[in-house]
């Protein structure tokens, strides 16, 4: 979700660390572009500064195999793809047809269309349908926020040893330390926040970047 760069930090701090990274190229400035021309839903989009972390760690992981829940207007898929290494493939789940146009359209013009594979249609559909063994290597889930414990339930098992799981919106502008908040997504956030962290196969870390990311790795063999 774009927005604030940090839920911790003032606005002057936030561009000395846009000032610091490594600015967008021309597609990336066209999807924002384009995806703030959709209206309010824009906020979807993940940050400049998260997408730059996300290339950065799937180039860490180097992911044979790669996953996203919840794909939008492509900024995040672009992300990944762009870290891809050689012939590696990254399934995008989503239900729009008209959001996921305008990705796949960016997709082209930033060279990455033919590593990511969409799949239309209910996320956890789609992901009982991949291969039950260990095989992902980075996933990202930025989707329905009740669906977030089910994504993880889905993803985890196969993740390889290693690998990563990036789970965005985990802060919900700082909602979820709120007592007076109470509405369903909030629930659904502090709810699965309690679950990541009580996943003994995993290790993770909530980063202030964007409105929280979750930055989690499997352990166990």
């Amino acid at each position: 979700m774009a927005g604030r760069r940090s839920l911790l930090s003032p606005a002057a701090l936030d561009d000395y660390i846009r000032d610091h990274t490594r600015a967008p190229d021309t597609v990336e400035r066209a999807q924002h572009a384009a995806t703030a021309e959709l209206g309010g839903v824009a906020t979807m989009r993940i940050d400049h500064e998260q997408a730059v972390l996300t290339t950065l760690l799937t180039q860490l992981a180097a992911p044979a195999v790669a996953v996203e829940v919840g794909t939008f207007t492509g900024a995040s898929a672009m992300a990944i793809a762009r870290g891809l290494p050689p012939d590696a493939t990254l399934h995008c789940f989503d239900r729009s047809v008209d959001w996921t146009d305008v990705a796949q359209d960016f997709w082209e013009q930033a060279g990455v269309a033919d590593r990511i594979r969409l799949h239309l249609g209910p996320a956890d559909q789609g992901l009982a349908e991949l291969p039950d063994e260990p095989h992902v290597g980075l996933a990202f889930i930025d989707a329905d926020k009740p669906g977030y414990v089910g994504y993880h339930d889905a993803i985890v098992p196969r993740l390889v040893p290693g690998g990563l799981l990036l789970v965005d919106n985990v802060l919900w502008s700082g909602d979820v330390v709120d007592p007076e908040v109470d509405d369903d997504d909030t629930r659904a956030i502090r709810a699965y926040n309690d679950h990541a962290a009580d996943d003994d196969r995993l290790e993770g870390v909530i980063l202030p970047i964007g409105d929280g990311l979750f930055v989690l790795r499997r352990t166990d063999d």
